[in-house]
């Protein structure tokens, strides 16, 4: 008998698949980050180029929301759908995710985001020439580059500012853990993005006044990296008093304080399940997919 004759051959499809889950984990954040800047920028885009005629506020923040909630599904499986730096921060620092996988994870969302922003360019490239007279504008009825960031209020302070983002992202992570928190009242397996996505529309319907509710720095400042380098300038990191480094930082500090906040006050007081009945439990209520799962 030949060498190698008996071995079955890999299909092309074996072939392409990826064997290190990291590589895995590290495509799938790119792939739902960018999905959720072209189609929830895109809403944002849609109601601005229109000027109203076909969306307004109402489908911008269900229209991100939803964005948010099929990114999650397209990813969740994979590297658990976070899209966002922030959220990876928690998951780490709360033991939920081996901080070797941080900078990977953080490092595609930033480039997933750039690259939607990129393609949502492509896609209203001719209706963003036609808005303003081929004007790329920061600020002002014509303005555009809200479209992919995020900006102040023009009452408001940089300190107000901060508190904004912090309070927001720690909604949104002190909600995120008791989603995935099998011990809680949980959500229905293959459900937890939907309720993802109602949690962000009550977050923007409520406190997205102030700045527009960014809570992810790979959505806000990959974008407007993007205008930046594509006809709107660098401006776009001055204005609102040098506003961009709020939904940066803002987030990070917000994730850190909801997670505490949930930890401390509900997860350590959870009971210990009674190993009399353990077992029996486990077979009556399988344990569901978390997001917070050591990966």
């Amino acid at each position: 008998m030949q060498p190698g004759k008996g071995r079955k051959r890999k299909s092309f499809k074996q072939k392409l698949a990826l064997k290190s889950s990291l590589a895995k984990e590290t495509i799938s954040e790119f792939l739902g980050t960018y999905i959720m800047i072209v189609l929830g920028c895109g809403s944002v885009a849609q109601a601005v180029l229109s000027r109203g005629l076909f969306g307004g506020i109402i489908t911008i923040n269900v229209g991100f929301a939803m964005a948010v909630v099929m990114a999650i599904y397209v990813t969740g499986g994979v590297s658990g759908g976070h899209i966002n730096p922030a959220v990876s921060f928690a998951m780490c620092l709360f033991g939920r995710m081996k901080w070797f996988k941080f900078p990977f994870y953080v490092g595609a969302q930033f480039l997933g985001a750039f690259a939607g922003a990129a393609t949502l360019f492509g896609i209203y490239h001719d209706g963003l020439m036609a808005f303003a007279g081929g004007k790329l504008l920061i600020v002002g009825e014509n303005a555009t580059a809200h479209i992919f960031a995020t900006y102040p209020a023009p009452y408001l302070s940089l300190t107000n500012a901060f508190a904004d983002q912090v309070v927001a992202t720690m909604f949104l992570l002190m909600i995120v853990f008791a989603i995935f928190d099998s011990r809680n009242l949980g959500v229905p397996k293959g459900l937890e993005p939907v309720v993802i996505g109602l949690l962000i529309i009550v977050i923007s319907s409520s406190l997205g006044l102030n700045s527009g509710c960014a809570m992810n720095p790979a959505r806000d400042l990959s974008p407007r990296l993007f205008t930046a380098l594509a006809g709107w300038g660098f401006e776009v990191f001055t204005a609102g008093n040098n506003f961009w480094w709020i939904p940066v930082v803002g987030p990070l500090v917000g994730a850190v304080i909801g997670g505490l906040i949930y930890v401390l006050v509900i997860e350590i007081h959870h009971r210990d399940p009674d190993p009399d009945f353990e077992t029996d439990q486990a077979e009556d209520k399988p344990e569901k997919y978390e997001l917070s799962v050591i990966m």
